[in-house]
């Protein structure tokens, strides 16, 4: 069970892979929120996908419907074990609850709380600060199960959808409290097409069009509107063939550590880097020091003041970035470091 969204449950990757390389004959299902469970499209150590809305973690737009509850329980009936990854704010006593229910001998969490008797094989909490990856792995290895890669991996379609090199730009996360604003982070994307002579994906759901006027405008003719036009899996493959991405802490930046793609991320003050930060080297985090960090928080009551940064920020930290990951290209790069020094000298 890995019950938030697509972003958490990539993060379980190195867990689901552990398992099937140590049970490779195990049917494994992974139950996961409605968003959560397009992830499985990306994670071939999943057999099956049982998606559910639990009550517990539920903001407000479930009816009370015991009939409903009872349905999860019976769905759950005829399974040997239950996994519960959880993050360090949540409990796994009330997963662990509904599949004591459904009489599922083995059930494994990690739990704050003490003396809970729902879970059949409980570990004390680890330090809050621990990242989510390793807080999933910890999980599994305390009942045995050895871990031969720590990395988080995923798989898609070996497809080309671009046949130039280009940014992937992902400017909006469900989350208020996460977004930078969409007009520098188009302004960024178009001093950094203009200085690389790229192209720029800007990706997004359905959802997002009502918002992406502004970044489409400011990006012009360097833009490719590609807003709900992907499927997961196709959105992986677009950022796995990215020169950079940007992005702000969502689930492309998981995807992006996945794929080893570098990307500049727009990271809020809502939570501690060192829980869910990239870890494979390709990345760097921006955000300005602010005395509510973290807040944990889904709406900003101060302006996303941990998120006023200016878009030559952005510029600047690509290229940096782009001079380390790409020895091939780096006197191509510093020769537009100059440039763009130049122009903010002149400026």
């Amino acid at each position: 069970m890995r019950l938030d969204n697509i972003g958490d449950v990539i993060m379980t990757s190195p867990a689901l892979r552990s398992i099937k390389e140590n049970l490779p004959e195990t049917k494994l299902t992974l139950i996961a929120s409605p968003g959560g469970s397009l992830a499985a499209a990306v994670l071939p150590w999943v057999d099956e996908v049982l998606t559910w809305r639990v009550l517990w973690q539920d903001l407000g737009r479930l009816p009370f419907d015991p009939a409903r509850e009872w349905q999860l329980v019976e769905k759950l009936r005829g399974f040997d074990a239950v996994i519960i990854f959880t993050s360090f704010s949540q409990s796994p006593h009330p997963a662990a609850f509904v599949s004591c229910l459904a009489e599922i001998p083995l059930r494994l969490g990690e739990s704050k709380e003490t003396g809970g008797a729902m879970l059949t094989h409980e570990i004390a909490a680890a330090p809050d600060d621990l990242h989510q990856v390793e807080r999933n792995l910890r999980l599994i290895e305390s009942v045995g199960f050895e871990v031969r890669d720590r990395s988080l991996e995923i798989q898609f379609p070996n497809i080309n959808l671009i046949d130039q090199p280009y940014i992937v730009l992902n400017a909006w996360t469900s989350c208020q409290s996460r977004n930078y604003d969409a007009n520098r982070f188009a302004i960024a994307a178009k001093q950094l097409a203009t200085l690389t002579g790229w192209k720029v994906a800007v990706t997004g759901v359905e959802k997002d069009r009502d918002r992406a006027g502004i970044v489409l405008e400011v990006l012009g003719d360097c833009a490719i509107d590609l807003i709900g036009k992907t499927s997961l899996s196709e959105l992986a493959a677009l950022i796995a063939d990215a020169e950079l991405m940007l992005s702000n802490n969502t689930s492309t930046m998981h995807i992006a550590d996945a794929t080893k793609t570098p990307s500049i991320i727009m990271f809020a003050g809502t939570e501690l880097e060192c829980q869910w930060e990239p870890r494979s080297g390709f990345a760097r985090l921006l955000r300005q020091p602010t005395d509510c960090h973290p807040c944990y928080a889904f709406e900003c009551p101060y302006n996303l003041e941990c998120l006023d940064i200016e878009p030559d920020e952005i510029v600047r930290s690509a290229l940096e970035l782009l001079q380390q990951v790409s020895p091939k290209h780096r006197g191509t790069l510093i020769e537009m470091q100059n440039r763009f020094a130049d122009k903010l000298a002149i400026g």
